[in-house]
């Protein structure tokens, strides 16, 4: 007679695009291992590829900033309601929630009490700001998943159980894209300079940095009419960005595919991105930049109040030096934006010693073994499964 034992649950969130690409390959990684997984939650439209059906749409949680989060507090208030009743009724296996601190944290403290197993995918950057808050996390999960290597100490230090499992960026294929294709599929010379822009995933970071980069376009094509704008940006925002940019001196190229926008990389001479992840991908792609942030006075003032790292862009943080230009706020000016690309594009000592510096940085991200991220976030996830007395967590 076979066993009629239902095979586990594992609630999964993620609040924002990058969150969505690494659920989803953390979510195929764990079904090669056990494809009788099954999974709920929150997330977007990679991981609905997956399979997931979302809760409710992921684009409710994407905002960021103190006080561009206010006027969404009552919205996101009826989200955590929503995710926490759904667990309680579910009875998943496992939790597993991607990034997203500011939801993400308060999800894993509503439901401490329903003896659920916790993970959380993505450390907390509580080394850069307000590391006191560590003190609140004990408690909050089983295991924490990190993916930059010093996190790992950080975070054991203070009697928290956390695995280092190698940055997802390595797997993004950033640097397998073919600048020829590119060229071609939009017709562009190779006299053309193409500059990557990035402005950000969330619907709040786009429309604060895209006039600045305007009128830096408008500046930048004086001296250099050959320039081509590409903007990859992900779906949800694709139309704010078309909207943003119908008056720039310059078309852009929206790019919303994953192929194109490595094949854009691959193309660039240069790139202007927001910090985060994506100077990480550009590292990999190769692209030389500049790492520029604009936010609300208010949020900026405080934020310079509460960090505690030297370099706000990751590629710095991880050198412990400036390899890239860091232009933040008061230097967030079209001017400033504008001579520094100009220098990238026109200067190739500049752009080389930047790139020497990505290899040595990128190599200290390889996860344990040489294993590739998801899989090692997955099998740790299956890990926690077993360590907690759930049958069939790995076929």
């Amino acid at each position: 007679m076979v066993e009629n034992t239902p095979q586990p649950l594992i609630w999964i969130l993620a609040g924002e695009a990058s969150g969505d690409v690494l659920g989803a390959r953390l979510m195929h990684a764990i079904k090669a291992q056990n494809p009788a997984i099954r999974f709920a939650g929150v997330g977007g439209p990679r991981m609905e590829e997956e399979g997931l059906q979302s809760l409710f749409p992921m684009r409710d949680l994407a905002v960021m900033g103190l006080v561009e989060i206010l006027p969404r507090i009552r919205a996101l208030s009826a989200r955590l309601d929503q995710a926490v009743t759904h667990i309680k009724a579910v009875k998943p296996d496992l939790v597993v929630t991607i990034d997203s601190p500011g939801f993400a944290l308060r999800l894993l403290r509503r439901i401490a009490g329903l003896g659920v197993l916790r993970v959380h995918y993505v450390a907390p950057q509580v080394w850069a700001w307000r590391q006191k808050r560590v003190k609140e996390f004990p408690g909050l999960w089983d295991e924490l998943l990190c993916l930059l290597p010093f996190e790992e100490k950080f975070f054991g230090q203070h009697g928290l159980k956390t695995r280092f499992v190698g940055h997802p960026v390595l797997q993004s294929g950033a640097q397998n894209g073919n600048a020829e294709r590119f060229r071609k599929q939009h017709g562009l010379s190779e006299a053309a300079r193409i500059l990557v822009l990035m402005p950000g995933s969330r619907r709040s970071e786009a429309p604060r940095l895209l006039p600045v980069f305007g009128r830096m376009l408008a500046l930048l094509c004086q001296s250099m009419p050959d320039v081509v704008p590409v903007i990859p940006v992900s779906p949800v925002v694709a139309h704010t960005v078309a909207k943003e940019t119908a008056r720039w001196p310059v078309k852009p190229l929206i790019v919303t595919d994953l192929h194109t926008k490595h094949d854009a990389f691959a193309a660039a001479g240069a790139a202007l991105t927001k910090s985060g992840t994506s100077t990480l991908e550009l590292a990999l792609a190769g692209v030389p930049m500049a790492v520029t942030y604009r936010v609300n006075p208010i949020t900026a003032f405080m934020a310079r109040r509460l960090i505690r790292v030297p370099y706000v862009a990751m590629v710095n943080l991880l050198a412990g030096r400036e390899v890239v230009p860091e232009l933040l706020q008061e230097r967030c000016t079209p001017e400033i934006l504008a001579q520094e690309v100009q220098t990238l594009l026109e200067t190739p000592n500049a752009a080389a010693k930047q790139k020497a510096a990505f290899k040595t940085i990128l190599a200290g991200l390889q996860g344990p073994n040489g294993t590739l991220p998801a899989d090692a976030a997955a099998c740790a996830v299956l890990e926690v499964l077993r360590a907690g007395g759930i049958k069939h967590a790995s076929s």
